[in-house]
Parts: structure tokens; C-alpha cells; sequence
């Protein structure tokens, strides 16, 4: 075979004199290599590597957070005292606001049991797979469907009272909005990054949202009975 950078597939009506074997790879598959021995397997050094620096970053910001402020720890549980308020630890602190505002039967099992199901369900379904911006195709249909999801979630939130998750929720909905208007062409970088931005991206941004909103109201803002206080009045 001559030593040639050009890859040329041509026509020949003697497909035996001068075979040309061609191979289309779309976007959605990819280059599979079949051999007989095992010797060699795909790896990606680099990905360790950044791995292994960014446990070291936070084990070092960690170890330097615990010598520097001290645990709030309060003193020996007394069973026959409940301390008020009897807070959950932070990690379970937006579970317990959502129950200062829903039923124990919506707070307590019904919404977590939809997270979990949606993250065993969501990735066996073809959800955006190109990860593409979400406005960026089916604009009209797309966002008749976003209005409708988001009147139906702020009427729900209103009518329960949760403010405290409303306001995340229409910040949210004001952002996808400015996305929804913009293009890849846009002159703002910000624009440009929100037009980008796939439905994945949206809902964990989102819930990510919510869970700090909430978590940060039931750590600073919430006093004996659950009460609503500023944190600079302790209690």
C-alpha cells in the first residue's frame, strides 16, 4: 500500500480489483475495535490524577476547617429534656422544613420517594442524550410545556404557603426564561452559557437550589417551635 495521508473512497465497477471498505460513525455511536488478545485496555490516567488532587484539596480544606472553628457541639442528651428546637442534623435539615410546611405523608414519604424513584427511572429513558441547550430545538412545544410545569408548580407551593421554596422556584423560571430567549449567537457570554444549558443541567440546578434555600432557613432561621427568627436575636 503507498505511503499516502489521503483517504479517498471511490466508485469501481470491479470491486475485487480495488475494494474500498468505508465506515459512517453518526453522533450517537462511536468506533468499536475488535481484537483477539487483551493485552491493552482503555484507561484514562488524567481523570485519576484529578481525582486524587481534588480528595487531597478536601481533605486539607477539612482538616484546616476542624482546627480553626470548633464543633457546636451542645451538652449530654438529656431524655428527660427535649431541647427546643429539636433540630435534625444539616444534612436532613431541608427534609424537616419542608415538614414544617406539607403533611408528614408529602414531606415525609411521598417527595423523597419520588427522588428516588426518578433516579432509578430517569436513566433508563433517552433524556436529552446530545445534552443540546433545552430551548434550542422545539422551541414553541418546549416551552409550552416549561410554562405549564412552572404555573403548576407555583400555584401548588402557593397554595401550601412554602415561600421559602417559591422564591427559589421563580428564580429559576426567570433564568430558564432569559435562556429560552437567547442563542448560541448571543453577544452576552451569560446568554450564551444559559442557551447551552440541557434539561439535566436545570433540574439538578434547581433541586440544588432548593435544598441550600431550605437547609439554610432551618439552620438560621428557625427557633423554639419552629419559629421564624433572625440569627443576630439568638434564642
Amino acid at each position: 500500500m503507498a505511503d499516502s495521508k489521503e483517504f479517498i473512497a471511490g466508485v469501481d465497477s470491479n470491486a475485487k480489483k480495488s475494494p474500498r471498505r468505508i465506515v459512517f460513525i453518526t453522533r450517537r455511536t462511536s468506533a468499536q475495535v475488535k481484537v483477539d488478545t487483551e493485552d491493552q485496555v482503555q484507561t484514562f490516567p488524567e481523570v485519576l490524577f484529578r481525582a486524587a488532587v481534588a480528595i487531597q484539596v478536601l481533605a486539607i480544606a477539612l482538616v484546616w476547617i476542624a482546627l480553626i472553628f470548633n464543633a457546636p457541639l451542645e451538652g449530654l442528651a438529656d431524655p428527660s429534656h427535649t431541647p427546643n428546637p429539636a433540630k435534625a442534623p444539616w444534612y436532613f435539615l431541608g427534609l424537616q422544613e419542608m415538614l414544617h410546611y406539607f403533611p408528614p405523608v408529602v414531606a415525609g414519604v411521598l417527595a423523597p420517594g419520588l427522588v428516588v424513584m426518578a433516579l432509578i427511572v430517569i436513566p433508563y429513558f433517552k433524556v436529552n442524550i446530545e445534552a443540546d441547550g433545552l430551548f434550542l430545538r422545539d422551541r414553541q412545544h418546549r416551552l409550552s410545556i416549561f410554562y405549564a410545569v412552572a404555573s403548576a408548580l407555583s400555584i401548588f407551593l402557593v397554595s401550601f404557603k412554602v415561600y421559602a421554596a417559591l422564591v427559589p422556584t421563580l428564580i429559576m423560571v426567570g433564568l430558564m426564561l432569559i435562556a429560552a430567549q437567547s442563542s448560541p449567537q448571543s453577544s452576552s457570554a451569560f446568554r450564551r452559557y444559559l442557551a447551552a444549558r440541557p434539561l439535566s443541567y436545570w433540574v439538578m440546578t434547581w433541586f440544588l437550589f432548593e435544598l441550600v434555600v431550605l437547609t439554610a432557613i432551618g439552620t438560621f432561621f428557625r427557633g423554639p417551635g419552629w419559629a421564624w427568627i433572625w440569627p443576630w436575636q439568638g434564642f
